[in-house]
């Protein structure tokens, strides 16, 4: 069994001129192989086979990712699978749907499993009414058996959550929240038409408190229109103030090729790059000094908050919705464009919701494509955790897997960690390698060393930036 023992102090190194000298894209990996390798070759009845023949007749708790896509508004900056509506008919619709997939799952589940992670994500989960999240927790109910120390979390719009609905949410078992701010500068505000107030923000997480959140999470972006290391630093003291368990620190990626929305986002007052490290390099020496374990990547929290504690513990994961302590569990992904993982398979739900609806109303499960993983695969997923979550690698816990020695089963990455030990991003050792504080901040950069897929196949992806 690895042991792993992480220094949670260990103090941030933040190179700039390190970051601005590396590839500045690539995958997130929230899973290996990314989800680019999907393909259409994968449908229902290999994940029905999959779902037969890894949970069926086992008690195994599971996680459950569950996608409401409405929002009531546009947000320029996103480029999530939403709905903008303010119908709020069209949930009860969707929820007729969601009961219709739960329904078609039920029979090869194997029973009620255990559920020992649940995460509502979207679009805005809480455009559904108070009745309509009622509604879908006692269908989760119906399927799983939700337990008293599981991580039920949900992601929150404070325009849209008054005291009233978090403590709603408290009594239906949300016990984590999410809270989107991205900035406070009005003027940022306007330009990517997300006006949202302190007071709003201050009220839902103040609630959270009251009704017994075991965790409240803020998120961030840097790199927004009129964006500045001056103007952020308001924003920054103010989510200070709000004592944020855990805090996401994202990028913004300005494609506005890709994503329509940000069409009506100026170019011109997108700050460059050197002013996005600026900005990045600000909020990171704030959090440290403020007491906030970097986490990984654009994460922080807490000494005290789980993921630090599992940080430190060696028992951090990643999944698809990111930072995890459960993530090895089999993962349920149920709603439209909604992606899973059960054993060694992904899989991805229909992105278009009329496709998605009209697969349920043909009686079969709306899956649109994934991917079942190879041998090489498997150890290059567990590697690639270990190196995002762990920050090392001891070579002999691979060897048996890979039935040779490390060295020459990864004889074509070698020469790469040697260039990555030279520029001071890992310390390179006879028996393993073990990630340095300035290289933590470009993790992403290290997995994608032993990305067999991105080494040797050609991909359309557009990747996020890497800081």
């Amino acid at each position: 069994m690895k042991t792993f023992t992480i220094a949670p102090t260990q103090r941030i190194e933040f190179d700039r001129e390190l970051i601005a000298s590396l590839p500045s894209s690539g995958p997130r990996y929230t899973s290996y192989p990314t989800a680019d390798r999907f393909h259409n070759g994968f449908r229902q009845p290999e994940y029905l086979q999959t779902l037969e023949t890894v949970l069926n007749g086992n008690r195994k708790p599971v996680s459950l990712y569950l996608h409401i896509p409405f929002c009531n508004t546009i947000c320029y900056y996103c480029g999530c699978n939403k709905i903008i509506t303010k119908d709020k008919s069209r949930a009860d619709a969707y929820l007729d749907y969601l009961e219709k997939e739960f329904a078609l799952l039920a029979p090869h589940l194997g029973g009620r499993h255990p559920l020992a992670q649940l995460h509502f994500g979207g679009g805005t989960p809480t455009f559904l009414s108070d009745g309509q999240l009622e509604r879908v927790f006692s269908l989760i109910a119906r399927h799983f058996e939700l337990v008293p120390d599981g991580e039920y979390s949900i992601e929150i719009d404070p325009r849209k959550v008054s005291r009233d609905n978090v403590h709603h949410l408290g009594r239906l078992g949300f016990n984590r929240m999410s809270v989107g701010i991205q900035d406070f500068d009005p003027k940022v505000q306007a330009a990517v038409n997300r006006i949202q107030s302190v007071e709003e923000t201050r009220t839902v997480i103040d609630a959270a408190r009251e009704a017994g959140f075991k965790s409240v999470s803020v998120d961030l972006i840097y790199g927004l229109p009129h964006q500045s290391v001056e103007s952020i630093k308001p924003t920054l003291e103010t989510v200070l103030s709000l004592d944020p368990d855990r805090l996401a620190l994202y990028h913004y990626a300005h494609l506005p090729h890709i994503f329509k929305p940000q069409r009506r986002i100026d170019t011109a007052v997108v700050p460059s790059s050197e002013e996005k490290l600026d900005i990045l390099q600000y909020a990171v020496h704030l959090l440290d000094e403020k007491g906030y374990v970097f986490i990984g990547m654009d994460h922080f929290a807490k000494p005290e908050d789980e993921l630090a504690k599992a940080l430190a513990e060696g028992r951090l994961q990643r999944n698809f919705q990111g930072y995890s302590t459960h993530a090895d569990c089999d993962l349920i992904a149920v709603g439209v464009s909604a992606i899973g993982k059960v054993g060694h398979t992904y899989s991805q739900n229909e992105k278009d919701l009329e496709a998605y609806y009209a697969a349920l109303d043909e009686g079969r499960l709306p899956v649109l494509r994934g991917y079942t993983l190879n041998d090489d695969d498997i150890l290059r997923r567990e590697l690639i955790q270990d190196l995002m979550c762990r920050f090392e690698l001891r070579f002999a816990d691979y060897e048996t897997a890979a039935g040779r020695p490390f060295a020459e089963y990864f004889a074509a990455e070698m020469p790469e960690l040697g260039n990555l030990a030279e520029q001071g991003l890992i310390e390179l050792e006879e028996g393993g390698l073990r990630v340095t504080p300035k290289g933590r901040f470009v993790i992403r950069n290290i997995a994608m060393v032993f990305d067999y897929h991105l080494r040797h196949r050609e991909t359309t992806a557009k990747y996020s930036q890497t800081v």
